[in-house]
């Protein structure tokens, strides 16, 4: 498919709409256009990364983006959901539970996602904890999209396991990055902001609490 032509279809919107999950279309769009960007660049290796893909709704704008160009989206999450997933937190759906394990699984709903959207064979779903896989990850990436747990533990873990594989002239993108803490929790923000000091990345994108980071 040409890249000048968008893959990002009506059939692949309403894929996405129907998913759960918590980015606003406009950011979602934004990423889309951002993972396209840094897919077809001359330095592309042809690979994406997400951290944090719970019913894959963003996942479906970068795979997206992907097919494009032939590439190839790896979306890193052990489904069991973050923090505010859980059992008497604000974001817990029932409907997501496991009845035989007790526990959330959000990978059926993910893979019925990316089954509507068209994209099984552009997105490799990698059931695993963020901090496991970086362990045996071995290669350069195009980006890294890193909106996986908002503890400053999860948050930490994602950055240090996961920006150091972002190529020379590629992008770290961190979603609910809010400079306000009135606007919401900091962990996100904290991460970016090591990005920044690092001197390895430095802005070239913002979009809502989209932050994209360009590598040196």
């Amino acid at each position: 498919m040409s890249a000048t032509v968008s893959a990002l279809t009506p059939e692949r919107l309403a894929a996405a709409d129907a998913a759960p999950g918590f980015m606003p279309v406009d950011e979602a769009t934004a990423l889309y256009d951002v993972a396209r960007e840094y897919l077809t660049t001359p330095d592309s290796v042809g690979v994406g990364v997400e951290i944090g893909t719970y019913c894959g709704k963003s996942t479906v704008f970068l795979g997206s983006a992907a097919i494009e160009s032939g590439s190839l989206i790896v979306t890193v999450d052990h489904h069991r959901g973050s923090e505010e997933h859980q059992p008497g937190w604000e974001y817990h759906d029932t409907s997501l539970v496991d009845p035989h394990a007790g526990t959330l699984d959000t990978s059926a709903r993910f893979r019925r996602t990316i089954f509507d959207a068209d994209l099984e064979g552009t997105v490799l779903g990698l059931l695993a904890r963020s901090v496991d896989a970086a362990r045996v990850w071995g290669r350069a990436v195009d980006f890294v999209f890193i909106d996986g747990g908002h503890s400053m533990k999860a948050a930490q873990a994602d950055y240090d396991g996961w920006a150091r594989w972002v190529r020379p002239g590629g992008a770290l993108l961190i979603h609910d990055v809010f400079p306000d803490p009135a606007d919401g929790g900091r962990p996100p923000y904290e991460i970016y902001c090591q990005a920044l000091d690092s001197g390895k990345f430095s802005e070239v994108g913002a979009h809502g609490s989209l932050r994209v980071l360009q590598r040196a």
